[in-house]
Protein backbone atom coordinates (compact mmCIF):
# COMPACT_ATOMS: atom_id res chain seq x y z
CA UNK A 1 0.00 0.00 0.00
CA UNK A 2 2.71 2.48 0.98
CA UNK A 3 5.55 1.10 -1.18
CA UNK A 4 7.99 1.33 1.71
CA UNK A 5 9.66 -1.93 0.64
CA UNK A 6 10.89 -2.34 -2.95
CA UNK A 7 11.16 -6.13 -2.94
CA UNK A 8 11.14 -7.68 -6.46
CA UNK A 9 14.33 -8.11 -8.46
CA UNK A 10 14.04 -6.26 -11.77
CA UNK A 11 16.14 -5.20 -14.73
CA UNK A 12 18.30 -2.16 -14.04
CA UNK A 13 17.69 -2.28 -10.30
CA UNK A 14 20.56 -1.77 -7.85
CA UNK A 15 21.94 -5.02 -6.47
CA UNK A 16 22.00 -6.05 -2.83
CA UNK A 17 19.72 -4.81 -0.08
CA UNK A 18 19.57 -1.90 2.34
CA UNK A 19 17.29 0.15 4.57
CA UNK A 20 17.55 3.91 4.03
CA UNK A 21 16.53 5.98 7.07
CA UNK A 22 15.66 9.14 5.05
CA UNK A 23 14.93 11.71 7.83
CA UNK A 24 13.69 11.18 11.43
CA UNK A 25 10.25 12.58 10.63
CA UNK A 26 9.65 10.04 7.83
CA UNK A 27 9.70 6.26 7.59
CA UNK A 28 12.68 4.29 6.23
CA UNK A 29 12.60 2.76 2.76
CA UNK A 30 13.90 -0.76 2.15
CA UNK A 31 15.40 -2.10 -1.06
CA UNK A 32 15.58 -5.86 -1.68
CA UNK A 33 16.13 -8.20 -4.59
CA UNK A 34 13.71 -10.82 -3.28
CA UNK A 35 13.43 -14.13 -5.14
CA UNK A 36 11.88 -16.25 -2.40
CA UNK A 37 14.89 -18.23 -1.16
CA UNK A 38 15.65 -18.87 2.50
CA UNK A 39 18.53 -16.42 2.23
CA UNK A 40 16.12 -13.80 0.88
CA UNK A 41 13.87 -14.32 3.91
CA UNK A 42 16.90 -13.76 6.16
CA UNK A 43 17.83 -10.65 4.19
CA UNK A 44 14.30 -9.29 4.63
CA UNK A 45 14.53 -9.91 8.39
CA UNK A 46 17.93 -8.19 8.43
CA UNK A 47 16.74 -5.05 6.64
CA UNK A 48 13.51 -4.88 8.65
CA UNK A 49 15.70 -4.95 11.76
CA UNK A 50 17.53 -1.90 10.44
CA UNK A 51 14.21 -0.24 9.66
CA UNK A 52 12.79 -0.87 13.14
CA UNK A 53 16.00 0.45 14.69
CA UNK A 54 15.79 3.59 12.55
CA UNK A 55 12.14 4.19 13.48
CA UNK A 56 12.71 3.68 17.21
CA UNK A 57 15.78 5.96 17.25
CA UNK A 58 14.08 8.70 15.23
CA UNK A 59 12.74 10.32 18.42
CA UNK A 60 16.30 11.47 19.19
CA UNK A 61 16.23 13.88 16.26
CA UNK A 62 18.48 14.34 13.26
CA UNK A 63 21.68 14.94 15.23
CA UNK A 64 21.45 11.97 17.60
CA UNK A 65 19.38 9.31 15.86
CA UNK A 66 22.30 7.80 13.95
CA UNK A 67 23.53 4.61 15.57
CA UNK A 68 27.25 4.18 16.36
CA UNK A 69 29.04 1.54 14.28
CA UNK A 70 29.35 -0.74 17.29
CA UNK A 71 25.55 -1.13 17.34
CA UNK A 72 24.71 -0.42 13.70
CA UNK A 73 24.14 -4.11 12.93
CA UNK A 74 22.55 -5.12 16.24
CA UNK A 75 18.84 -4.96 15.37
CA UNK A 76 19.41 -6.34 11.88
CA UNK A 77 21.43 -9.38 12.95
CA UNK A 78 19.15 -9.98 15.96
CA UNK A 79 16.18 -9.99 13.58
CA UNK A 80 17.99 -12.53 11.42
CA UNK A 81 18.69 -14.74 14.43
CA UNK A 82 15.06 -14.65 15.61
CA UNK A 83 13.87 -15.55 12.12
CA UNK A 84 16.42 -18.35 11.74
CA UNK A 85 15.55 -19.91 15.11
CA UNK A 86 11.84 -19.75 14.28
CA UNK A 87 12.36 -21.44 10.90
CA UNK A 88 14.61 -24.10 12.45
CA UNK A 89 12.05 -24.92 15.17
CA UNK A 90 9.29 -25.36 12.58
CA UNK A 91 11.37 -27.52 10.23
CA UNK A 92 11.07 -31.26 10.96
CA UNK A 93 12.83 -32.65 7.88
CA UNK A 94 16.48 -33.40 8.68
CA UNK A 95 17.73 -32.54 5.20
CA UNK A 96 16.00 -29.16 5.33
CA UNK A 97 17.38 -28.57 8.84
CA UNK A 98 20.87 -29.31 7.54
CA UNK A 99 20.39 -26.77 4.76
CA UNK A 100 19.20 -24.13 7.24
CA UNK A 101 22.03 -24.81 9.68
CA UNK A 102 24.80 -24.93 7.08
CA UNK A 103 23.54 -21.70 5.50
CA UNK A 104 23.42 -19.91 8.85
CA UNK A 105 26.87 -21.17 9.85
CA UNK A 106 28.31 -20.02 6.52
CA UNK A 107 26.72 -16.60 6.96
CA UNK A 108 28.04 -16.25 10.51
CA UNK A 109 31.56 -17.24 9.51
CA UNK A 110 31.41 -14.77 6.64
CA UNK A 111 30.17 -12.08 9.00
CA UNK A 112 32.97 -12.65 11.50
CA UNK A 113 36.07 -14.20 9.93
CA UNK A 114 35.61 -12.68 6.48
CA UNK A 115 34.73 -9.18 7.65
CA UNK A 116 37.66 -9.15 10.07
CA UNK A 117 39.96 -9.96 7.14
CA UNK A 118 38.33 -7.13 5.16
CA UNK A 119 39.08 -4.75 8.03
CA UNK A 120 42.66 -5.99 8.18
CA UNK A 121 43.04 -5.31 4.45
CA UNK A 122 41.71 -1.76 4.88
CA UNK A 123 44.04 -1.07 7.80
CA UNK A 124 47.14 -2.23 5.94
CA UNK A 125 46.15 -0.38 2.76
CA UNK A 126 45.49 2.96 4.47
CA UNK A 127 48.72 2.71 6.47
CA UNK A 128 50.58 2.18 3.19
CA UNK A 129 48.68 5.06 1.59
CA UNK A 130 49.90 7.44 4.30
CA UNK A 131 53.41 6.84 2.97
CA UNK A 132 52.48 7.60 -0.66
CA UNK A 133 50.69 6.24 -3.70
CA UNK A 134 49.85 2.53 -3.62
CA UNK A 135 50.02 0.75 -6.98
CA UNK A 136 47.37 -1.66 -8.25
CA UNK A 137 49.86 -4.50 -7.96
CA UNK A 138 50.57 -3.61 -4.34
CA UNK A 139 46.86 -3.43 -3.46
CA UNK A 140 46.31 -6.86 -5.01
CA UNK A 141 49.25 -8.29 -3.08
CA UNK A 142 47.95 -6.87 0.21
CA UNK A 143 44.55 -8.39 -0.53
CA UNK A 144 45.90 -11.85 -1.31
CA UNK A 145 48.29 -11.86 1.65
CA UNK A 146 45.47 -11.04 4.07
CA UNK A 147 43.10 -13.61 2.55
CA UNK A 148 45.73 -16.36 2.64
CA UNK A 149 46.48 -15.64 6.28
CA UNK A 150 42.78 -15.57 7.14
CA UNK A 151 41.65 -18.66 5.23
CA UNK A 152 44.77 -20.81 5.39
CA UNK A 153 46.34 -23.20 2.87
CA UNK A 154 43.15 -25.13 2.12
CA UNK A 155 41.96 -22.56 -0.41
CA UNK A 156 43.41 -22.23 -3.90
CA UNK A 157 42.94 -18.65 -5.11
CA UNK A 158 42.48 -18.15 -8.82
CA UNK A 159 44.42 -15.41 -10.59
CA UNK A 160 41.37 -13.14 -10.92
CA UNK A 161 40.69 -13.23 -7.18
CA UNK A 162 43.46 -10.72 -6.56
CA UNK A 163 41.07 -8.06 -7.88
CA UNK A 164 38.17 -9.08 -5.63
CA UNK A 165 38.81 -6.17 -3.24
CA UNK A 166 37.47 -3.83 -5.95
CA UNK A 167 34.10 -5.60 -5.73
CA UNK A 168 33.60 -4.61 -2.07
CA UNK A 169 31.80 -1.26 -2.27
CA UNK A 170 32.24 -0.62 1.46
CA UNK A 171 35.94 0.03 0.90
CA UNK A 172 35.04 3.02 -1.28
CA UNK A 173 31.77 4.38 0.09
CA UNK A 174 31.97 3.57 3.83
CA UNK A 175 35.63 2.93 4.75
CA UNK A 176 36.22 1.00 7.99
CA UNK A 177 32.54 0.06 8.31
CA UNK A 178 33.04 -3.69 7.86
CA UNK A 179 34.27 -4.36 11.40
CA UNK A 180 30.75 -3.44 12.55
CA UNK A 181 29.48 -6.68 10.99
CA UNK A 182 31.87 -8.85 12.99
CA UNK A 183 31.34 -6.80 16.14
CA UNK A 184 27.57 -6.86 15.67
CA UNK A 185 27.42 -10.60 15.02
CA UNK A 186 29.34 -11.51 18.18
CA UNK A 187 27.36 -8.92 20.16
CA UNK A 188 24.03 -10.31 18.94
CA UNK A 189 25.12 -13.89 19.65
CA UNK A 190 25.79 -12.92 23.27
CA UNK A 191 22.60 -10.86 23.44
CA UNK A 192 20.52 -13.70 22.01
CA UNK A 193 22.00 -16.10 24.56
CA UNK A 194 20.72 -13.79 27.32
CA UNK A 195 17.31 -13.67 25.62
CA UNK A 196 17.04 -17.44 25.06
CA UNK A 197 18.21 -18.32 28.57
CA UNK A 198 15.91 -15.68 30.11
CA UNK A 199 19.00 -14.31 31.82
CA UNK A 200 17.47 -10.90 32.60
CA UNK A 201 13.98 -9.67 33.46
CA UNK A 202 11.95 -7.62 30.97
CA UNK A 203 14.36 -8.39 28.12
CA UNK A 204 12.00 -7.15 25.40
CA UNK A 205 11.49 -3.71 26.97
CA UNK A 206 15.21 -3.31 27.66
CA UNK A 207 15.97 -4.28 24.07
CA UNK A 208 13.52 -1.69 22.70
CA UNK A 209 14.98 0.96 25.01
CA UNK A 210 18.44 0.14 23.67
CA UNK A 211 17.27 0.68 20.09
CA UNK A 212 15.48 3.90 21.04
CA UNK A 213 18.71 5.37 22.40
CA UNK A 214 20.06 5.95 18.89
CA UNK A 215 23.49 7.56 19.14
CA UNK A 216 23.07 9.06 22.62
CA UNK A 217 24.92 6.34 24.55
CA UNK A 218 28.01 4.19 24.03
CA UNK A 219 27.65 0.45 23.53
CA UNK A 220 28.89 -0.52 27.01
CA UNK A 221 26.26 1.69 28.63
CA UNK A 222 23.53 0.23 26.43
CA UNK A 223 24.53 -3.35 27.27
CA UNK A 224 24.62 -2.90 31.06
CA UNK A 225 20.91 -3.75 31.50
CA UNK A 226 21.69 -7.16 29.95
CA UNK A 227 24.68 -7.78 32.26
CA UNK A 228 27.00 -7.80 29.23
CA UNK A 229 30.43 -6.19 29.13
CA UNK A 230 32.35 -6.01 25.86
CA UNK A 231 35.59 -5.44 27.80
CA UNK A 232 35.32 -8.94 29.26
CA UNK A 233 36.76 -11.75 27.07
CA UNK A 234 33.87 -13.95 28.25
CA UNK A 235 31.51 -11.73 26.25
CA UNK A 236 33.28 -12.56 22.99
CA UNK A 237 33.69 -16.24 23.87
CA UNK A 238 29.94 -16.40 24.44
CA UNK A 239 29.41 -15.03 20.93
CA UNK A 240 31.84 -17.48 19.32
CA UNK A 241 30.34 -20.39 21.28
CA UNK A 242 27.02 -19.72 19.56
CA UNK A 243 28.65 -20.56 16.24
CA UNK A 244 30.30 -23.65 17.73
CA UNK A 245 26.92 -24.88 19.05
CA UNK A 246 25.37 -24.54 15.59
CA UNK A 247 28.25 -26.51 14.07
CA UNK A 248 27.72 -29.22 16.71
CA UNK A 249 23.99 -29.29 15.88
CA UNK A 250 24.79 -29.71 12.19
CA UNK A 251 27.26 -32.53 12.85
CA UNK A 252 24.71 -34.33 15.03
CA UNK A 253 22.21 -34.31 12.17
CA UNK A 254 24.79 -35.49 9.64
Amino acid sequence: KYNWIDAPASKGKASGAFSHPTVPSANPYILLNYLGSTRDVMTLAHELGHGIHQVLASNKGALQCSTPLTLAETASVFGEMLTFKHMLRREKNNLSRRVLLSGKIEDMLNTTVRQISFHEFETIFHNQRLKGEVSLEKICKIWLDVQRESLGPVFNFQEEYKYYWSYVSHFIHVPFYVYAYAFGDCLVNSLYDVYASEGVDSFEQKYINMLRAGGTLRHNELLKPFDLNTSDPKFWKLGVNTIIKLIDDLENII
